[in-house]
């Protein structure tokens, strides 16, 4: 059934299942506390860093950040699409999932993708047997013998040939015109000006790219010669979207139980090739950079990415490109790693040279991020002058305010603070325009202590608390204070004051996909250091504050206007009020 899942069911399906459930029914879970805890599943770990809240409803990873709702994680864990995950939920209830009416449009997109994926899945079917049965086929098959890969290998790749000719696939789709358009708008098939229509892929070695759940979605190609181009990927269609995907983590997942770190390599042949060689933990991109949705993806796996290029120039300039796309998503905890090939090398030719065991020490021996970093800004300059090393600062001052606020852009600010020979205070004032970094191994406040944004607190606060709204009835006093997150905090309280029972995990699911659902993640996965019994004053000081603040900057706003032009009779009457509230006078 197709159509839009309503939201109200989506909050009863959360209101009805217990996350504890849900999660220790796929891994087990200990009692910690209050919480729950285990081995994060979504990366390697000998420490329990997973854990659960039964009160919030939501779980959260301090090693690699996986968080969420029950949703959320039958989502990662199980590989499944938003309205699968409830579906399975539902399931689980004996419920039935609702459809909104007047959905036909989205129904129609949904049956449309579910026969692009049926009609990929033929093609695949049809490249394989070719591979196998082809008249030219052997020509495939020595050119994969000739690159040492071995028929086990190319089975668990999936990989097929496209034969020669300009109509091959055409014809196995056969009189089929609705197969025939959705060929055309995957890209299998290509309709020139005159209207006639021909295959994409000719004559070329053929590698199925598979999504998250193992389903192809489109396909690289690869000439059996010298022509060019020498690979062709499936263009944009409305499942696969080269920025997104990597070729070879399906394949990677299914083969290592629990992955300690990917290694980014160039191109598909690599990939197979290094498999065939026993090291499984290789994907590559899809003839693009490395794109911040890799990468986000790369980082749910595991906490270690090595990004293997060629040692020339034009290799350390992709080298460049990558780690500057890396550096805004450097949370704690992940890590990011170069590995420089040797001149004339590839993947390929270098394990087969020197072996599988070595191979792996050179990539857990690569180059770490920061050291790439510092290496390449300081052959720029001369810092044994005081112009050089003001000038180093200059060139990492726009990469370094990309980092997110983390103990690792404090120690990338410390080490550049040796280089230049300015203080990590004084650095990080130039830098970020206030004092930071906290020094390395202080602690810094957290929600809940003085000096906090009295914003922050109070939306941490309800995300671990939701009752505490009914301290406040909208309209709240401080709509339109001018304070980053005020929206957002109105927008919770007028929700929990039409129902205060929603857990965190309800919350989060109505902000899914949006940067508020980011914000809100990482607020709710940190530990409050104040006592439950004191959360309530807590909330009501952090709103109380906030209405002192919206008073203050409204009488700013009145008695600037009134230095420069009248107030009108209403203006005089709320300035005289707003006044005597900040100045209330004896007795």
């Amino acid at each position: 059934m197709s159509g839009r899942i309503p939201q109200s069911f989506i909050d009863e399906i959360l209101n009805r299942v217990d996350i504890v459930e849900v999660i220790d029914a796929r891994v087990p879970l200990k009692k910690a506390g209050r919480e729950y805890q285990a081995c994060c599943p979504f990366h390697n770990e000998k420490t329990p860093s997973f854990t659960v809240s039964p009160g919030k409803q939501f779980y959260h990873c301090f090693g690699c950040g996986a968080h969420g709702s029950a949703i959320g994680f039958l989502m990662d864990y199980e590989h499944l699409e938003f309205p699968e995950a409830i579906e399975e939920l539902a399931r689980s209830l004996g419920l039935e999932v609702p459809r909104e009416a007047g959905a036909a449009k989205p129904a129609q997109r949904g049956e449309r993708r579910d026969d692009h994926f049926s009609l990929l899945e033929r093609a695949d079917r049809f490249y394989r047997t070719q591979l196998r049965e082809h008249a030219q086929a052997a020509r495939a098959v020595d050119y994969l013998k000739n690159r040492g890969l071995s028929g086990e290998i190319a089975a668990r790749f999936g990989l097929g040939y496209a034969p020669p000719g300009w109509d091959a696939l055409l014809n196995h789709l056969g009189s089929d015109t609705h197969a025939q358009t959705l060929a055309l708008e995957l890209g299998l098939l290509v309709r020139r000006d005159d209207g006639r229509v021909y295959d994409r892929f000719r004559d070329r070695i053929m590698f199925p790219i598979r999504d998250r759940r193992g389903r192809t979605i489109g396909f690289g190609g690869r000439v059996l010669g010298d022509e060019k181009p020498k690979y062709m990927n499936s263009p944009e269609s409305p499942v696969f979207h080269k920025g997104q995907e990597l070729y070879g983590l399906f394949e990677a997942r299914k083969a290592n139980q629990k992955l300690e770190r990917l290694l980014v390599v160039e191109g598909y042949m690599d990939v197979v090739a290094l498999a065939q060689f026993g090291l499984s933990n290789a994907v590559a991109t899809l003839g693009t950079a490395t794109t911040p949705e890799h990468l986000e993806r790369l980082y749910r796996v595991v906490h270690e990415v090595v990004f293997c290029f060629d040692g020339d120039a034009a290799g350390r300039r992709a080298a460049w490109r990558a780690l500057e796309n890396v550096l805004p998503i450097m949370r704690d905890g992940r890590e990011a790693r170069f590995l420089f090939l040797p001149e004339g090398e590839d993947p390929d030719s270098l394990i087969r040279r020197i072996g599988c065991e070595a191979f792996q020490k050179q990539t857990a021996d690569s180059i770490p991020l920061s050291q790439f970093f510092f290496e390449s800004l300081a052959q720029q300059v001369d810092t044994r002058s005081v112009d050089g090393r003001a000038h180093l600062v200059e060139l990492a001052r726009p990469l370094l305010q990309k980092l997110p606020d983390s103990v690792f852009r404090d120690l990338m600010l410390e080490r550049l603070a040796d280089l230049s020979g300015l203080g990590p205070e004084k650095l990080a004032q130039r830098l970020f325009g206030k004092r930071e970094p906290t020094p390395t191994g202080a602690v810094k406040a957290r929600p809940g202590e003085s000096g906090r944004s009295p914003v922050r607190s109070a939306i941490r606060l309800l995300l671990e608390q939701p009752q505490l709204s009914r301290w406040v009835t909208p309209p709240t006093g401080f709509e339109d204070l001018e304070l980053p997150g005020v929206g957002l905090l109105n927008e919770l309280l007028e929700m929990l004051w039409h129902d205060p029972h929603l857990s965190a995990g309800h919350l989060l699911e109505h902000w899914r996909g949006k940067p508020e659902g980011q914000h809100l993640a990482r607020l709710a996965s940190l530990p409050l250091v104040i006592p439950e019994t004191g959360y309530e004053k807590e909330f009501r000081d952090a709103i109380q504050r906030l209405v002192e603040q919206r008073t203050a900057q409204r009488t700013e706003q009145l008695l600037f206007k009134d230095r420069r032009q009248a107030l009108s009779e209403s203006e005089k009457s709320e300035l005289k009020q707003l006044l005597a509230m900040r100045h209330p006078g004896p007795g």
